[in-house]
């Protein structure tokens, strides 16, 4: 019999229906009469309760349900005799398909810490916390491509290996097929990379916007969606060697055309989890409420589902830095003290606690910054008149903080140069990325949504090791 998955035979009100359930044991109870086993199949948090008449079954077969076997069930859906279902399967026939060593299966159906989890990342979707963070992340990536796609965008694949440092700021992964126990060597005892597969040092990409910018300046509206890599030695809660990024590029879009865009995106995105994930949407907000119920009342989370619906209900407020500063060196936390990196004035580089402070306290809103000094923004950012701030945004979050930076980018060839020169970044190194300012150059814009760090708000988790699958960080790259 065709397998029906138990998300839709827990919404079936088809009594009396023989139907075919596979999936895996949550967990087994019960006595000589009658066992029950909760069976999940990872298509929703819910299991489905099977009922087992001992009368029908030998012993031995059903011992063999233990926690994390693998098991195909057909039977008739009848109404359910306890709580927390409407239906249940009578167990007609039971096959088991894998069995599982309790003694040695890691994942008993008791509470796991996090850190432990990851070590064995490879068996963590199996629990309700991964698996509900897995659909989560599914959702999110379908409603991405689907708010593109319904404004006309172009999706591009660009390129994975790249020779160019989109931020200038270094911290790349080197990709080569030179040997590494004796490469070879110029007259000046330098690698000799002309040499290498691709005839010069190359590496993995930071990030896909320059070369998105060279198809926007043809097809008007695209976006990438891909892996990025930043080798940056740092072990912190917010930061993986290997993450997802969605990056737009917009032909005639000035900053105000790119801060409506990002809005209206994050929105669509959000309503998107709540009409579509609300049921494991709530396991994690009470899971997250347990584990803050021994924190103080102001050092709790705002419950998770309230969150969501504090950026999709609210219009975000707009502001320059500099009306940033001045509110932040105005406010209360900072003239006494309670800042960990105190405002002193313009030309401070915001932290996560300041951008918290204008979201969570000042406004109760989501915010958007503009117009950032020059000096703290990368080179491609369009120059405002007082040359001495861009037309950068920073999209803000409750509990997050920034979770979209962008800008308006220089469209004018000279200023570019200058700019470039200003930072050191080569002019013959970026002649095709220049090319575009040549050749009929337009305003445009873009910005970028790290997809962890999306997924990090929408679930409530603190560890981006634990939006990803196999998170990829420094001396860990198992799996």
């Amino acid at each position: 019999m065709k397998r029906t998955k138990i998300i839709d035979i827990l919404k079936s009100n088809e009594l009396n229906k023989e139907i075919c359930a596979k999936g895996w044991v949550k967990t087994r109870r019960g006595n000589n009469y009658v066992t029950f086993i909760a069976l999940n199949d990872g298509s929703t948090i819910h299991n489905l309760q099977i009922v087992v008449d001992m009368n029908r079954f030998d012993e031995s077969l059903i011992r063999r349900a233990t926690t994390g076997a693998s098991m195909s069930v057909t039977g008739k859906l009848t109404p359910s005799q306890g709580s927390g279902q409407n239906v249940e399967l009578a167990a007609e026939s039971i096959e088991i398909l894998g069995d599982c060593n309790p003694d040695e299966y890691p994942l008993q159906p008791k509470k796991h810490s996090l850190e432990f989890l990851r070590e064995i990342a490879h068996l963590r979707f199996r629990t309700n916390l991964f698996g509900a963070i897995t659909r989560i992340r599914h959702a999110m990536i379908f409603s991405i491509h689907d708010f593109f796609t319904s404004k006309g965008f172009v999706n591009i694949h660009t390129p994975i290996i790249t020779a160019s440092d989109a931020e200038g700021a270094g911290e790349m992964f080197q990709v080569t097929t030179l040997s590494m126990d004796n490469p070879p060597r110029t007259e000046d005892k330098k690698i000799d990379y002309s040499e290498d597969f691709f005839g010069k040092a190359t590496n993995l990409t930071v990030s896909g916007q320059l070369e998105g910018e060279l198809a926007a300046m043809a097809m008007s509206d695209i976006y990438t969606f891909g892996p990025t890599f930043r080798a940056e030695n740092s072990n912190t809660s917010r930061h993986l060697a290997e993450f997802w990024m969605i990056e737009p590029e917009m032909a005639f879009y000035d900053l105000n055309d790119n801060m409506d865009l990002a809005e209206e995106f994050l929105k669509h995105l959000i309503r998107y989890a709540l009409d579509n994930c609300m049921d494991d949407l709530k396991f994690l907000s009470q899971r997250l409420t347990d584990e803050e119920k021994n924190k103080k009342a102001d050092e709790r989370s705002m419950e998770l589902i309230e969150k969501l619906r504090f950026v999709s209900d609210n219009e975000f407020v707009r502001l320059t830095y500099t009306e940033a500063i001045e509110i932040l060196r105005d406010s209360k936390p900072n003239k006494k003290g309670q800042f960990k990196y105190p405002v002193t004035g313009y030309g401070s580089d915001l932290q996560s606690e300041h951008e918290r402070y204008l979201v969570e306290k000042h406004f109760k809103k989501p915010v958007i910054l503009t117009d950032y000094p020059k000096e703290i923004k990368a080179f491609y950012m369009k120059m405002n008149e007082d040359n001495k701030t861009v037309r950068a945004m920073d999209v803000l979050f409750p509990q997050i903080g920034e979770i979209i930076g962008g800008s308006q980018r220089e469209e004018n060839y000279d200023k570019l140069v200058a700019r470039m020169k200003e930072m050191n970044i080569p002019k013959e190194d970026m002649w095709w990325y220049l090319d575009t300012r040549r050749f009929g150059s337009v305003p445009h814009s873009g910005f970028g949504l790290g997809f962890e760090r999306l997924l990090l708000f929408v679930t409530g988790m603190g560890n981006i090791r634990d939006v990803i699958p196999f998170p990829r960080t420094p001396k860990n790259a198992e799996f």
